[in-house]
This record gives C-alpha cells, structure tokens and sequence, in this order.
C-alpha cells in the first residue's frame, strides 16, 4: 500500500512541468528522460545518456566540452531500458531512479536523516564543481549524500578520494566495463592504509600498479607530482580520515584523473584550441611501473642502458639464475650464501631517487628522526631496511622493513632516498668501490653512474631502425597529435664506407652543408635516390668517440615528428659517421636571422615552430623511455623539414638524465654561450630546466629574429635584457621582427614573450617544466609573472650575471659549441 502510494506521488511530480535551465530538482519536480540540470555556472550537465534507448544511465558530464565526457554515473549497474527513467526524490528524502512502465527501481541512495522531515524539505543540487548534492530545504551545509563520495571512474578537482576513517567510506575510481558501458568494471584505483597510506591499481584482485607512500611532497612513485602552476594539492592523514584533493590555480582550465577501461590511469586536460583530451600523464607506462615486475629484494631501473631493467639490491643475488638470464626478473632474489646481517660491521646501502618499497607490512613512527631512525633499525636484526616518512622541511618520521622488499622503482630525479641493509664484508666492498666519505656506515651510490653509463655505451657499436618495416607506422604516427613513435625492435647495421664515399662524391665541397662543433656534414645521395645528410667526426676531436656513442644509443632510440631521424652510421677505416634523413631547409637559424629567408616565416609559421620545439623536448624529458637532457638546444641545431616542420638535432653532447653525478653537476660544461643557463655555466650544475633555459633564448629569437650573440655596437645589452626592459617597460611588441609587419597576432606574439622570459628566469625553480610549457602554449591560462632573468647585460665580450654565486664568466658570445670549461 505504501509503495502504491509513493508511486502515486511520483507520477504526478511527473507531470509538473520541468524547467531545463534549473540546477535543483525536489520532492515536487522530477526529472525525466530528456530533461537536463545545467550548474549555475554551466559547468557541468545532469540527465541521462546512453548511446541506444535500450540501456539509459543518470549521470553527470561537461556542458561546455562538445565531446559528450561523463564523469559520474548513478545506475552504471542497472540500466533503464528505453526511455522511460525518471529521477526524482521519494517520501524517505532519497533519490531514485525509476522505471516508469515497470515500476521498478534501478538506484537509490541509502540516506536515513536522523532528524525526521517530510519529503517535500529534501532538494538536490547539481554544483558547479560537478558534484551532486543531497540536502534539506536551504542548509546546504548539512549534506545528507553526494555524488563526490562515490566515483565512478573520474577525479575531478576539489573531490577527495581515500578513507573517512570515522564511517568506513573509501572513495576510489573503477573503470568503465568498456567505451560504451559505464559498468563496473575489472580495474580500481584505491587507497589502503596498512602500514602507511599508499593507493593502489587493481585488475580484480591483482595489483598492477602502486604510487608508493605519501613523501611530504606527492607520492614516491609519481615524481612527476607538483603543485606548481596548475594543480594544488591537499593531503590529509590524521584520527578521522587519510584523502588527498587536487585544486586548479586557473579554475578556467578544464581537468581530470580518469582510470579508463583498459587499465589506464590517465590526468587530461581539455585544450580548447585542438577541441579534444590532451594526456598530461599517465600510469601504467613503463615494465617498471608493474607491480613487483622485477620480484622482491630488486630495483627496476629503465636507464640501465643496454642491461636488463632488473637487478638485485647489494647482498642479494637472483633467486633463479637461468630466469634471470633470460630477463625474467618476477621470481626476485634472495639473501647471499653465507651473508651474515647481524653481526658487527653491517651497516646500509644507500639508493638515491626511488620508489620505496611496499610499506603494506612496514612500520611508522612520525616522531623519529632519519639517524634515531637508522640506529632503530641497525637494533634490530630482522629490520631489513628504513627510509624517512617525510622528506619535506628538512625530513622526519621513520619507516622501517622487517621481511621482503617489493616494488622498488628508480628514477632520475625525485622520489626519496632509501636505505638497506648490507653485511659487514658488503659494506667494506661497497666502501672501497665508492671511495665515498658518508658517516655511519651509510654507503652513498648513486644507480646509474657515469662509469654504468659509459660500460653500457661502450658495449654498443650502432643502431639503425629498420626503415622498411617502420614506414608505415611511422606515417600512421605522423598524423596522430603526439608525434610519437618509439619503433619496438632497433637493429644493427652498418652502412659501408664506399657507400657514403660514392653517395657524397667523396665529400666533395659542393655537398658540404655545414660545419660544427665535430665536424662537417655532407648532402648525399644513395643509388636508391634516398636523399641523405652525413655527419663526419673530425678524426682530430678529442670528445668524437663519446659524442658518436651518445647520437648512436640516443636517437636511434628516439622517434618523434620533432626530432631528427637516424637512418643507420658507419664506422670504418678510422671514420665515424652518422646518416640522416636530409631536411632540405636546413638549419632554422639560415632563416630567423636572415633578412631575406626571415620573410618566409610569417607568425603563424614562427608560431608552429616554436610548438614544434616545445614538443620535441617535451618527448625527451619526460614522454620517451629514456629521458634525455639535450644541453645545446639552439636555433643551428633545429632543422626545418620541407613544409618548414622543426626537428632538434645534435645529441652529441645528451645526457641521460641524472648524469654522472649526484645533483647533476659536471666538471666537463658543454653546450653554447647565450643559450647556457647561469647555473650550468658558472657551476656545472645541468637538469632538464637548463634545457628550458634555452629554449627560452631560442623562443625569443624566433620572435624578434635578432641573434643571442648580437655584435652590432650599438647594442649593449644581451637579447633577453633588451626582451626584458621592453617588457617591464609594457613595450614588449616593440621588439617583434620588422619582417613580420603588422600580420602578426598581438596576443600570441605577447604570451610566447611571456613564456619565453619564463624559461630564462635566473633560478632553475622558478623556470617551467616543458610539460608546463606545452600546455601554457596550447591553452588560454593564467601564466605567472616572470621575475629577472640571468644573463641580462652585455659589455663587450663580458656578461654581468645575475645568480646566486656571484660568479662571472669571461669568454666570448658566438654560436660555436663549447666542449669544456674551467671555473676561474
């Protein structure tokens, strides 16, 4: 009787008449089949969808993205056939959604208000956060159930995902069964709490991936992580709840974190201008990402060059030799015969940079410090190894393992150190290779050496991708957003001598294109009719070998639509060379500082090649499977291909990044003045914003087509100071190329400006990352003031520098690459 009744006073809500313009609906309005909320802002949509009448779904999209993208649904798991639903708020104040022919009910909340009120008090709210509210009359404070507190596959901004751990409720994102069917599918992505607070992905009841714990500054596992520009981070771990929220700066920029239904954690960000999804990053991406890929008591490391990704960490040996042999690393590794742990002597193994292990069946204590924390562990004989709980401010907190370690990623850069035990013999092993002066026993060890790097170089003689097999895929990729196409198999070949002799003319003046810092490159033409460009290393180059090793491993690893292509090399008779794909314009700086080529490149064009640029380096710190610092990013070294396309060539002097030393500091500078970042110039110190840095001169020459290395009297300052003045001055078109006229567009032109005095701030914190820089560049968005740059002055052949060390440099501004310079 009841229910007859409560239908009753649905249906005749049903034949109120529905206003699609509004946000709420209530005990009295329903929504039906057709029917819309719109947010008050119009951020966000509610009604049904479905891509046939017969399976229709309540749920929440995009009003202004005209790719139709849903982010929450009600019903995923009981579809209405056909077109007869209607959500609405029954007489217990919950909301339901029915089947008007069945009188069935497909969902519904489970709110029981402690404080009785009648149906017609309850209303519900779409928010311009894209949440859906459930409240009583106007005390929007007092939330009886929202939308937020149960995702579906999608993290939106200001939405939580974790533990209330005062009611149970865990907040975690499932995938969609498929494209088309927001059913729950096999994947999750959801926070535990044993040990320390840690959120995994699923697939059923298998782990695939792991963030790794909370450092201070994001999750171990993701370095990426940064709040700067975009996102804002809230984490919270205390008695009542452990969740972490994500903030946009500039609430304009549309954003989120979608696990999609192949597994796939994607952060994607709405770019306006190419009306689609553009992916931000993304996990799973890499063997090392999988969950315990290389077993337990190993690192999985992708720059060990040439060497399996695996290998066990120092008194541990492979559990299953033949396994291990054949690059099958899940069986792990086990403890050394013999290894005695406790006993006089031992001490710890000191990893840089990485994920720490699983901390499921590890222990925290937030008031100890990293040496209370050390001598802790070295108390106890089962303590395997231990690490800081928090690395912010200083560091504190101590996390310590008694049993296996699992899941141990390293990286570059970032992540946290971590410490593991190793017997008295290791330790002296470990000592004496190091030669190395840490106190208390702590063996610092850098993974990926400069001395790992060179072995691994040195056991490569060339590389060459197999152009016929990769054609087709490599045109397929041509058209696609990225530009990537990193080929699956690399091959050894090797062009012969009398082969680039006779293609050449026997490197005949007439096909010299040009010289550089190792040599000369030479136009050529195979019998085939391919049309090549051939690198010769000048036999009296001290630095060739290395150079010749690094282009070799780099590029032919290496496949971007913006990066130069590698066709094969030949070393032969004492020659070494490296054969290109010939890029018939050749060099951008032959037209952006040229008075007559200059006029070809309209703004539209500069603008592309700017982007282009952005993007290559883009794949190289950060999108390929090696992340390369260039460290001589300059106009000569951009290549313009026939429908004037930028490719950045010139690896000789790339480094792997993370380099040979520590913090990434280097005795042996290379790379061009005027594109040098004050802190790689005047202390060695290079990362990836050194190459941002240079980007940022390169950025403003294409704009105002002057060279960095300027040598007209009249100009005293350097192009960034004279770029800097007219900005603060709020003259900054006053420096836009003469040869571009007024066919410019103004805004354009300013925002490149602005990015580009970004780039060339004189701390490398305060530059953006590349990624930064793609997404500024392809989206309307608040971008930061920038502050003075380094460099800025010029008086003859001395810069004043702006940096922190007071240093100064004495040496001539050319184009001409340098190979080493000593601090005076």
């Amino acid at each position: 009787m009841c229910q007859t009744k409560e239908l009753l006073v649905v249906f005749v809500s049903f034949l109120v008449p529905f206003c699609s313009s509004i946000d709420t609906i209530s005990f009295n309005h329903s929504l039906k089949d057709g029917d819309l909320l719109i947010s008050s802002g119009k951020s966000f949509t509610l009604g049904f969808f479905g891509n046939s009448p017969g399976k229709r779904y309540v749920g929440i999209w995009y009003k202004n993205v005209p790719e139709q993208t849903v982010v929450w649904v009600a019903n995923r798991d009981s579809p209405i056939n056909g077109t007869s639903g209607i959500l609405t708020i029954d007489s217990t104040g919950n909301l339901v959604i029915l089947d008007a022919k069945t009188r069935v009910s497909a969902w519904r909340t489970n709110v029981s208000s402690t404080t009785k009120r009648s149906a017609d008090s309850y209303t519900a709210k779409l928010w311009d956060s894209g949440n859906f509210v459930l409240f009583q009359d106007s005390k929007t404070d007092v939330i009886e159930w929202q939308s937020f507190d149960y995702p579906t596959n999608t993290l939106l901004p200001s939405m939580k995902y974790g533990i209330d751990k005062r009611t149970g409720l865990n907040r975690f994102l499932t995938s969609w069964k498929s494209l088309n069917d927001p059913g729950t599918g096999e994947y999750r992505y959801t926070m535990e709490l044993n040990g320390t607070p840690q959120v995994f992905l699923y697939k059923s009841s298998s782990r695939i991936w792991r963030t790794g714990s909370w450092t201070g500054h994001g999750w171990s596992g993701v370095p990426e992580m940064s709040p700067r520009f975009i996102f804002s981070l809230s984490y919270v771990d205390n008695d009542t709840e452990v969740s972490l929220t994500y903030g946009m700066h500039d609430t304009s920029i549309i954003s989120r974190m979608v696990l999609n239904e192949s597994g796939i954690l994607n952060r994607v960000t709405w770019q306006e201008g190419e009306q689609k999804w553009v992916q931000f990053w993304s996990a799973v991406k890499d063997p090392c990402d999988n969950y315990e890929h290389c077993g337990v008591f190993s690192n999985c490391n992708l720059f060990n060059l040439g060497e399996f990704e695996c290998s066990c960490l120092p008194g541990y040996e492979p559990k299953l030799s033949r396994q291990w042999y054949l690059r099958d690393g899940s069986h792990g590794c086990l403890r050394k015969k013999d290894e005695k742990v406790c006993n006089s002597g031992e001490g710890f193994f000191k990893l840089n940079h990485v994920k720490i292990p699983d901390t499921s069946t590890a222990q925290m204590n937030k008031n100890m410090g990293l040496e209370e924390c050390e001598e802790f562990c070295l108390k106890n004989c089962s303590c395997t190894a231990y690490a800081s709980a928090n690395i912010s401010a200083g560091g504190s907190g101590c996390i310590t393992w008694y049993g296996d370690l699992r899941d141990i990623k390293q990286f570059t850069d970032g992540a946290q150190d971590f410490f593991v035990r190793v017997s008295a013999s290791d330790l002296a092993q470990l000592s004496k290779n190091s030669n190395s002066h840490n106190r208390k026993r702590v063996i610092e060890i850098l993974v990926g050496s400069a001395a790992a790097i060179t072995l691994a170089l040195s056991s490569v003689y060339c590389l060459v991708i197999n152009k016929r097999r990769n054609d087709k895929k490599r045109s397929k990729s041509l058209a696609s957003y990225e530009g990537m196409d990193e080929s699956e198999h690399a091959e050894i070949s090797i062009f012969d001598l009398s082969t680039i002799t006779n293609a050449t003319e026997n490197f005949s003046d007439a096909n010299k294109l040009g010289t550089g810092g190792f040599g000369s490159v030479y136009k050529g033409h195979l019998k085939d009719g391919q049309v090549i460009a051939v690198k010769r290393l000048s036999k009296t180059s001290g630095q060739g070998t290395q150079e010749f090793k690094n282009e070799v491993t780099l590029i032919a690893k290496l496949q971007h639509r913006n990066l130069v292509r590698l066709l094969g090399c030949c070393v032969q008779q004492g020659e070494k060379m490296l054969v290109y794909e010939y890029l018939p314009n050749k060099s951008l700086d032959s037209f952006i500082f040229d008075k007559t080529k200059g006029s070809l490149l309209d703004w539209g064009k500069r603008f592309e090649i700017i982007h282009g640029i952005a993007r290559g380096m883009l794949y190289l710190h950060q999108d390929s499977r090696l992340r390369i610092i260039h460290r001589d990013l300059k106009a000569s070294n951009v290549l313009l291909d026939a429908s004037m396309q930028p490719k950045v060539s010139d690896f000789g002097m790339a480094r792997i990044f993370g380099g040979d030393q520590i913090e990434a500091n280097t005795n042996r500078v290379v790379g061009t003045y005027g594109y040098m970042s004050p802190e790689y110039a005047m202390v060695g110190h290079f990362s990836a914003k050194s190459d941002v840095f240079s980007f940022g001169v390169l950025c403003l020459e294409i704009i105002t087509g002057r060279k960095n290395s300027h040598s007209d009297q009249e100009q005293s300052k350097h192009i960034v100071g004279y770029v800097w003045d007219s900005w603060k001055d709020e003259k900054a078109l006053d420096v836009v190329d003469p040869l571009l006229g007024d066919s410019y567009k103004a805004c354009e032109v300013l925002k490149c400006i602005h990015i580009g005095l970004l780039c060339v701030q004189s701390f490398a914190n305060d530059r953006p990352t590349m990624s930064e820089l793609v997404f500024m560049l392809c989206n309307e968005t608040n971008i930061p003031f920038p502050k003075e740059p380094g460099f800025v002055f010029r008086s003859e052949n001395h810069f004043s520098v702006k940096h922190s060390s007071s240093a100064s440099i004495g040496t001539s501004v050319n184009d001409m690459s340098i190979t080493t310079v000593h601090g005076r």
